[in-house]
C-alpha cells in the first residue's frame, strides 16, 4: 500500500524521528504531484496544493501520520572561488545574467558542471574546483530560467 503525503514540513523539525528517507538531487527535489520511490521499494504519493523546492531535511507528512525525511544527493558541482568579495559579487552576475542556477556563499558559488562556463569564469578569473555535495541554488533563479516552470498561469495577482 503507498505511502500518501499532501503537506511539507520545512525546515524538518529535528526531533522528528522519519520512517523512511528518500535521497533526491536539485532537479528531482522541484516536484508537487509525483510518485516517490523508496530505498526500501514503498512508494510515496506526493501530491501537494503547489510545487515546492524541496531542501535537506524537510519532512513529507505521511496521511495518517508518520514522516519521510529528505536528503540532498551530493551532486557533480563547480566551487567557485573569487578573488575577493566584489569579485564574487562580479562572477554571480555573470552567472545570473546566462539564468544558471546557482548557489551563491560567502567565499564562493557552486554550479553545476559546464566546461564553457568553466572556461569563462577562469578567464575571469576565478579558481574553479570540481567538487560532489548537496545542491541549493537561489531559489529565485530556478523559475526565471523557465526549466521546469510550464508558463505562467499559476502567478495570482490582487
Amino acid at each position: 500500500m503507498p505511502y500518501r503525503s499532501t503537506e511539507v514540513l520545512s525546515p524538518g523539525p529535528k526531533d522528528k524521528e522519519p520512517l523512511h528517507s528518500i535521497t533526491l538531487n536539485h532537479d528531482a527535489r522541484h516536484l508537487r504531484r509525483k510518485l516517490l520511490h523508496l530505498e526500501n521499494d514503498d512508494v510515496v504519493m506526493l501530491d501537494l496544493k503547489e510545487a515546492v523546492m524541496l531542501a535537506d531535511g524537510d519532512l513529507l507528512v505521511l496521511d495518517g501520520g508518520g514522516y519521510i525525511r529528505v536528503v540532498a544527493e551530493p551532486e557533480a558541482l563547480y566551487e567557485i572561488r573569487p578573488r575577493d568579495p566584489l569579485h564574487l559579487i562580479e562572477l554571480a552576475w555573470h552567472l545570473g545574467n546566462r539564468h544558471l542556477p546557482a548557489q551563491i556563499e560567502t567565499g564562493r558559488i557552486l554550479i553545476a558542471r559546464d566546461p564553457v562556463i568553466r572556461a569563462m569564469l577562469e578567464g575571469l578569473g576565478a579558481t574553479v574546483a570540481e567538487i560532489a555535495e548537496p545542491f541549493h541554488p537561489v531559489r529565485g533563479a530556478y523559475h526565471a530560467a523557465g526549466g521546469h516552470d510550464h508558463g505562467h498561469h499559476h502567478h495570482h495577482h490582487g
